[in-house]
């Protein structure tokens, strides 16, 4: 009878280290999804800006809008515009998986987490519009105070998905979680990555600050504190684009020969 801890059990041989395999994923099929990345993360500048900028602004700026006569379009443009936007920001998260997974297996599946629940929060947003459009669309109002207060709550509520989603989330995600994970895979040059590591925090901070109280939303505080965010994801996107992902770096996360 074997006693733990005898000469018997300490003949076992340890098990040898193992690494952690990569997908299967080809030099060309990973350049392909860093492209198409790139690509997804232009995309949702161009459908995210506009809408908030060009279509949601009478919506939002004008508190007697859910008091007009019709259904608007312009609001359900945005709301198609932000629709495009989920699936982009989503589709962000899907074409990195492959190439991540591998060599952080807790963040990937976090950074599409983050991602998820960012789009949660822009789909709120549009259903609360898309409310507001309804009611400028319904019968005229026998009391438009009442109208007004309805409708500044829903504008209310647009507001605040935008402040906690990509106004908070934004930074943990595409800011601290992708950022760090491009840091350490050098996918792309670290010195881009260091704009998601300074970005994420920096977003961050001024989303909370936001939320408590302590500097107002739109503020030159919290424009400053977002701009590091918004190069990192811009010269990311193109980056990705246009050079994709770095091939030695690919090589060396795969377990193959670095390339010439």
């Amino acid at each position: 009878m074997a006693i733990a801890g005898s000469s018997a059990d300490s003949a076992i041989p340890p098990l040898p280290a193992q690494r952690i395999p990569a997908w299967g994923v080809t030099d060309r099929d990973a350049q392909r999804l860093a492209r198409l990345t790139g690509l997804l993360f232009l995309v949702t500048f161009a459908t995210s800006i506009p809408a908030l900028l060009v279509f949601y602004a009478p919506a939002l700026a004008d508190p007697d809008f859910v008091l007009g006569q019709g259904f608007s379009r312009p609001v359900a443009v945005g709301a198609i515009l932000e629709m495009v936007l989920i699936t982009a920001n989503i589709g962000t998260a899907l074409t990195l998986y492959p190439l991540l997974r591998p060599s952080h297996p807790v963040l990937a599946p976090a950074y599409l987490s983050a991602r998820l629940v960012e789009c949660g929060l822009i789909a709120v947003g549009i259903i609360a519009l898309m409310a507001l459009n309804t009611l400028r669309a319904g019968p005229v109002a026998d009391d438009p105070g009442a109208m007004r207060a309805v409708g500044a709550a829903l504008v209310a509520v647009h507001d605040w998905t935008f402040r906690i989603g990509p106004g908070v989330v934004v930074g943990v995600g595409n800011g601290l979680i992708l950022g760090w994970m491009m840091w350490q895979t050098r996918l792309v040059p670290r010195a881009l990555s260091i704009l998601g590591l300074i970005g994420g925090p920096a977003l961050l901070v001024a989303g909370t600050a936001v939320m408590m109280g302590k500097i107002e939303a739109g503020s030159e505080a919290q424009i400053i504190a977002t701009i590091p965010e918004f190069l990192w994801e811009l010269l990311l996107g193109l980056w990705l684009m246009v050079r994709g992902v770095d091939r030695a770096a690919l090589a060396r996360l795969a377990g193959r020969p670095i390339p010439a």
